[in-house]
């Protein structure tokens, strides 16, 4: 791995300071594949950042130089299998620019925003969305907390673009409310109510969380 293996000691940084905010992250390019749905996404971030390089587990770091060892003279069978520990352990090696480079996966959920779900009108539509938005792009993501599922709670920025406000003012999400009181996020739903653009096109979009207690009640 060469150089890449740097990433295994560093020094950790402290916290972000913004309101609220537990941590920051900043991503590698993103993968559109990476993008679960309208209001989801997995990221990865290099274990080179001085957050992450402290937090690498002992057994992973072992594993990848083990991994780059068993590469380096073609047994690959090792590699593979090695590569497939690190992968469970919440992190991968992948190629950066003809460099192997060890990556931690977050699950990110968007703070604020509530997206259709893919079974729902316009939850393609709003898939695609932020796909195009954040496709081949380095994120930075401000994590608040850690939902019920794992995933990490935040606000995500492409190249100085605040995405929730994009997903809100093409009315490819609606404004999650209960679990996030933005004035400007109320604001930005109602403009794209008035153009009746993206999901508001339909006189009477149901929201998903009521679609979600819907087809849990029904058993789907």
């Amino acid at each position: 791995m060469g150089n890449a293996l740097g990433f295994l000691f560093g020094h950790c940084c402290r916290p972000s300071s913004a309101q609220g905010v537990a941590f920051e992250l900043h991503t590698i390019p993103v993968d559109p594949r990476s993008v679960v749905d309208g209001d989801g996404i997995n990221v990865f971030v290099s274990t080179s950042d001085p957050r992450e390089s402290c937090l690498v587990p002992q057994e992973v770091q072992i594993a990848a130089l083990e991994r780059s060892e068993a590469r380096a003279r073609r047994d690959y069978t090792r590699a593979d299998a090695l590569h497939q520990s690190i992968v469970e352990a919440g992190y991968r090696v992948i190629n950066i620019q003809n460099e192997e480079v060890l990556v931690r996966k977050y699950r990110i959920r968007l703070k604020g925003i509530d997206a259709p779900e893919s079974d729902m009108p316009y939850g393609k539509e709003a898939k695609e969305e932020l796909a195009r938005i954040v496709q081949g792009k380095c994120l930075r993501v401000l994590v608040y907390e850690e939902d019920q599922y794992g995933r990490s709670v935040g606000d995500i920025y492409c190249d100085g673009i605040f995405v929730q406000k994009v997903m809100l003012k093409k009315g490819m999400a609606w404004h999650y409310k209960a679990y996030d009181q933005r004035a400007e996020f109320a604001k930005w739903e109602k403009n794209a109510q008035a153009k009746r653009v993206g999901l508001w096109a339909s006189p009477n979009p149901e929201e998903p969380w009521e679609w979600r207690r819907r087809n849990k009640r029904e058993g789907r």
